[in-house]
């Protein structure tokens, strides 16, 4: 080989380890903005295809289009478990990250939901009360077709023993029924959960106190919203899907929606001791100075907020009903996309 040739190859093998490097600094450059939230969107269902019963129910034409959608390749659907162990120890996610969990194993998850997400690949937890089940109501699965589904690789997480209203328990029934719960899912499955949904979305700060004492690494409610951990584990949004709120525009909002962070959350307590509550939160630094919050009642819709640096104090024009009372703050985000903070009181 001449001295020329020589020369040229060593400068076109030059030429493409340059390339090279730029390629892969551009790959992981786009990986790094892929892996780059901090946050990700629960959905939450309960029955499929049981039409009757619309207020838990979704349609399966409903549920169909939204598993298209999910499907689209704009979004990761990630076990919840996996979600919660990247949020809990600061592990980006890729933007649009979405779980799906599952309320109370009725019998409709086993026989439309699974086999459609089975399909699709998809992943999802579901949440079992395991009295009905030892019980063998009518319309709930069965243990051994939780062992199926256990077996198929889906996440099984705790909702109590007897699905009760958690906050007008004693402390003792509590325990009793974590406890109760525990065991049953040990002695049937061979585990015993460490996620837990609230029942009915309600619990008090007591409840909190046990659900962690009981081992629980993370607790979910029922409030809409974009789960991110800035204010602990223990009060996680979910949205929720049914008939009424299961249209396309609704799921695509949620999907794409972005966290709405605040702490120092007043009342701290979901369960109110004054009516009307007086509702305040503080914005993560890199939203404080938006000025576009807006929050809403199913009561009286749209409330009066007052701000304050990033200190924003929000007041209803009367006090509430009682029951359930929700509040849904949003604010607008980049690229048309809306960021989410829900929160629930429980009125006496």
């Amino acid at each position: 080989m001449d001295i020329s040739h020589y020369q040229n190859t060593c400068h076109w093998l030059a030429y493409l380890a340059s390339r090279f490097v730029a390629m892969s600094v551009l790959l992981l450059s786009v990986l790094g903005a892929a892996f780059a939230a901090d946050h990700a969107v629960i959905l939450m269902y309960h029955r499929f295809g049981e039409d009757q019963l619309p207020s838990t129910n979704i349609r399966l034409d409903q549920f169909d289009a939204h598993l298209e959608k999910l499907s689209s390749g704009n979004y990761s659907v990630w076990p919840l478990a996996k979600i919660v162990d990247h949020l809990q120890k600061d592990m980006p996610l890729p933007d649009r990250t979405v779980a799906i969990t599952i309320d109370d194993a009725y019998l409709s998850v086993f026989t439309e939901a699974w086999p459609r997400l089975k399909a699709k690949g998809f992943p999802f937890t579901i949440f079992v009360a395991t009295d009905p089940i030892d019980r063998k109501h009518r319309g709930y699965m069965s243990w051994d077709q939780l062992r199926q589904l256990q077996a198929d690789g889906v996440g099984i997480g705790s909702q109590t023993a007897s699905h009760p209203h958690m906050h007008l328990s004693s402390l003792a029934d509590v325990d009793a029924e974590l406890e109760k719960s525990n065991q049953r899912f040990l002695t049937e499955l061979g585990l015993r959960p460490n996620l837990f949904a609230y029942p009915y979305g309600e619990y008090n700060l007591a409840v909190i106190k046990r659900v962690k004492a009981a081992g629980f690494i993370a607790g979910f409610g029922q409030n809409s919203g974009i789960t991110h951990g800035y204010d602990g584990y223990f009060e996680l949004p979910r949205f929720a899907m049914n008939e009424q709120y299961g249209a396309m525009d609704r799921l695509t909002l949620a999907i794409d929606g972005l966290p709405l962070k605040a702490n120092q959350i007043l009342p701290a307590d979901v369960v109110i001791a004054k009516n009307p509550p007086d509702f305040g939160f503080t914005l993560a630094p890199e939203i404080a100075t938006n000025n576009q919050l807006r929050c809403f009642n199913n009561t009286y819709d749209q409330l009066k907020i007052s701000r304050l640096g990033p200190r924003a104090e929000v007041r209803f024009p009367g006090p509430l009903p009682s029951g359930r009372a929700r509040v849904n703050c949003t604010m607008p985000g980049p690229d048309g996309r809306w960021r989410w903070f829900g929160k629930q009181f429980l009125v006496p």
